[in-house]
């Protein structure tokens, strides 16, 4: 059996952090990517995107999926030349918000490194170890691309030592948590907010953050109940407050009126992770859709045409 020419992707969005879990708890959501990519042995590239992004994202080589189905391609292939295809037609239907927190660029790696592995023969589930490498890789942090996937709720973290590797683990999350997402309309740069990070906190506030984020597994996966105290952050929603105002006032506001509320990811989306995807009458959401999202369980789906 030949390899095959054509694939179809599915990736979810996630939401990372969960508030003290920086750059370490990520969680999959009901809001999807899908690519096609269909493979030509004449020389050609065609590039179609539709839904979120579709104005600016580029038609090229620089587009995001492209450059991760490059990687995956060269580790793949390894010496075979055929590995690359010389013609490529992507075509991408976008329904996650870019620049918003939501995950969009690790999903967008996640089904470029997918969609190459099986163009390359290789069986994506049996892969996905590599899968998580590249893709994580091309992050720089793997809570949102092992949230991707591997779907549901995942503790991330990158080994120690000369040689870098990410980690993940896959945990199910408590029936009674339901995420909502307040998606803001204005859009925020990852590099900008990590720029505002302190390279040094006090200690007080690192061992308050340690302490919520090992609550913050609990509170998700047994303990709902503690999710007001286990979304609390001293560690990078503070010093980012002038990149999105207007989201951590809407954060501050959810928790007032005892709602768990963390900025989701790098921002400026919010998250609030319900009992019932109820929000108090009394919290004012202007400027923000409000979105009830599932969490999606089953993380990047493959479909061979």
């Amino acid at each position: 059996m030949g390899r095959p020419t054509r694939v179809r992707i599915r990736v979810p969005g996630s939401t990372a952090n969960l508030g003290p879990g920086f750059d370490s708890l990520g969680m999959a959501l009901g809001l999807y990517d899908e690519i096609e990519v269909e493979t030509f042995d004449t020389p050609g590239l065609f590039v179609d995107v539709a839904g979120e992004g579709a104005r600016h994202v580029p038609r090229d080589e620089r587009h995001l999926v492209l450059r991760a189905m490059r990687l995956a391609f060269d580790l793949f292939g390894g010496s075979d030349p055929a590995a690359a295809p010389a013609g490529l037609r992507l075509r991408c239907t976008n329904a996650i918000p870019h620049s918003r927190g939501l995950g969009s660029s690790a999903a967008a790696a996640v089904a470029g490194v997918t969609a190459a592995a099986v163009l390359c023969g290789r069986d994506a589930a049996l892969e996905r170890d590599t899968l998580l490498q590249l893709s994580a890789g091309m992050e720089g942090h793997a809570d949102n691309a092992a949230a991707s996937l591997m779907g549901g709720f995942v503790v991330a973290w990158e080994s120690s030592g000369a040689a870098r590797r990410f980690h993940a683990e896959k945990l199910d999350v408590h029936p009674d948590v339901h995420p909502v997402a307040f998606v803001a309309g204005a859009e925020s740069s990852t590099k900008t907010t990590r720029g505002l990070l302190p390279e040094r906190v006090p200690l007080a506030d690192a061992a308050f953050t340690g302490s919520r984020c090992a609550l913050a597994v609990l509170a998700m996966t047994r303990r709902p109940d503690l999710l007001l105290d286990a979304t609390e952050d001293r560690l990078h929603q503070p010093y980012r407050r002038t990149a999105y105002p207007s989201s951590l006032g809407l954060v501050e506001d959810l928790r007032r009126h005892g709602v768990p509320a963390a900025i989701s990811g790098a921002g400026p989306t919010v998250l609030a992770l319900t009992s019932d995807r109820s929000v108090p009458d009394a919290v004012d959401t202007d400027g923000f859709a409000v979105l009830p999202l599932p969490i999606d369980t089953r993380g990047v789906q493959v479909d061979v045409a």
